[in-house]
């Protein structure tokens, strides 16, 4: 049968097909309404009529399916991802968020994937560019934080009708290698020698909360002294102090020619501390008796401090401070532990390592899942999937569970594996 050349009939809100003047099938789909309340239709043309009506179809598929392209100028990946993490995600995440956010947008993915039109941006193109970052010199965690805001950032795009799929969510990022996020806790002995070399320095008891109670940086140098009770050997965390950003204050008629950071006249642009968002991150936490008399002897230090300072000292109700008062910066408190573990002379680890070694320790001694998760602030829903990664099992541990294996199935009696193992050493 020859194709219809006039156009069909239709009811309101149905596609209108036809056959132009210039031989050539075409399509008016209702899409739905532009910003202004006008009616938003999409044109199409096919050579051919069956062609046009499988297009029409999988347009209004995509329409009721709210995944169709809205109307106006198609975004490119650089301007949506601009738009995305200043006007979309900075209002609603947290600033430490907000800063892994903008330097993948910033440093890897505009430069590297900004030309392409949203809607036309495919997995290939994301794998490309991960490739390009490694052989670059970056890591593959590097490549992850990248995949990770790309996937985020572009799904929001789907949601709101600028993209039909999310290309991030397709594409493959990286294989992590086993040791790069591979952890060794500090063992007994190495926690022995940082605390002797802790006790020779200012602000000790900051470190042992770490090594003993596997506070996070952030709530330790975020904690003030109404949330210690040191009567009843507890203490209550409720906020994260958060690292500073500054702003030149030296304006543009007098730059001083430095980073801002670095400014004479610096002006701080983001808040000290920030509320612990989650309720397991709001918790009480035990004080053994040894951390309740170093907190004493420290509150003792500072209070002998502010009096030496007198007018030049900084007020604030921080537990840990700069010598002057005042808070401690994270960036400062950082590299305080890196010379911590080289005079201690014990081996080189992340600062939240020390968190693995108390979370760790804690298991060690038997005390309770449930315990463990109240003291270490874990969510009950994602607590043992924490667990997992934090609680490593040790030598000790695994040379246990070889003894009671020996006496279960052997019937070894319980001091023969010790007897065994100091003939060997003997």
């Amino acid at each position: 049968m020859a194709e219809e050349k006039k156009r069909t009939r239709r009811a309101n809100g149905e596609s209108a097909i036809y056959l132009g003047k210039d031989g050539r099938w075409h399509a008016r789909v209702p899409m739905g309404y532009k910003d202004d309340g006008s009616p938003y239709r999409r044109h199409l043309t096919r050579p051919t009529r069956k062609e046009l009506v499988d297009e029409v179809r999988r347009l209004e598929k995509q329409r009721d399916e709210g995944s169709a392209r809205q109307p106006g100028k198609p975004w490119t990946v650089a301007k949506w991802l601009e738009h995305w993490v200043q006007n979309i995600a900075k209002p609603v995440v947290s600033e430490n968020t907000y800063d892994g956010y903008e330097v993948a947008v910033r440093v890897h993915l505009v430069p590297g994937i900004g030309r392409h039109r949203i809607d036309r941006l495919e997995p290939e193109h994301l794998e490309s560019l991960y490739r390009r970052m490694q052989s670059a010199g970056s890591k593959a965690g590097t490549a992850h934080q990248a995949h990770r805001t790309a996937r985020t950032a572009l799904g929001e795009a789907v949601r709101r009708g600028h993209a039909a799929k999310n290309a991030a969510a397709l594409a493959k990022p990286p294989r992590m290698e086993e040791d790069e996020n591979e952890v060794e806790p500090y063992s007994v002995d190495e926690v022995q020698s940082l605390l002797l070399e802790v006790n020779k320095r200012r602000n000790s008891a900051r470190w042992m909360l770490a090594l003993a109670l596997g506070l996070r940086q952030g709530e330790t140098l975020g904690l003030r002294w109404s949330d210690v009770d040191l009567d009843n050997e507890y203490l209550k965390l409720r906020r994260n102090r958060l690292r500073p950003k500054y702003e030149h204050g030296c304006g543009e008629a007098a730059p001083c020619g430095r980073k801002a950071g670095y400014c004479p006249t610096r002006v701080q642009v983001r808040r000290e501390t920030k509320n612990t968002k989650s309720r397991a991150g709001r918790r009480a936490v035990p004080l053994p008796g040894p951390l309740v008399v170093m907190l004493r002897s420290h509150r003792e230090a500072q209070v002998r401090e502010r009096t030496a300072a007198a007018n030049l000292w900084t007020e604030s109700e921080y537990v840990f401070t700069k010598p002057l008062g005042g808070p401690l910066s994270p960036n400062t408190d950082y590299h305080d532990w890196k010379r911590l573990l080289e005079d201690a002379g014990v081996r080189d680890g992340r600062l939240h390592d020390a968190r693995h070694t108390a979370g760790t320790v804690l298991m060690l001694l038997g005390v309770p899942d449930r315990v463990i998760d109240q003291i270490m602030g874990w969510e009950p829903g994602g607590a043992a999937r924490m667990r997992a990664r934090y609680l490593h099992v040790t030598d000790p541990m695994l040379k246990e569970a070889a003894r009671k294996i020996e006496r279960a199935i052997w019937g070894a009696p319980d001091g023969a594996a010790v007897d065994k193992d100091q003939d060997n050493e003997a």
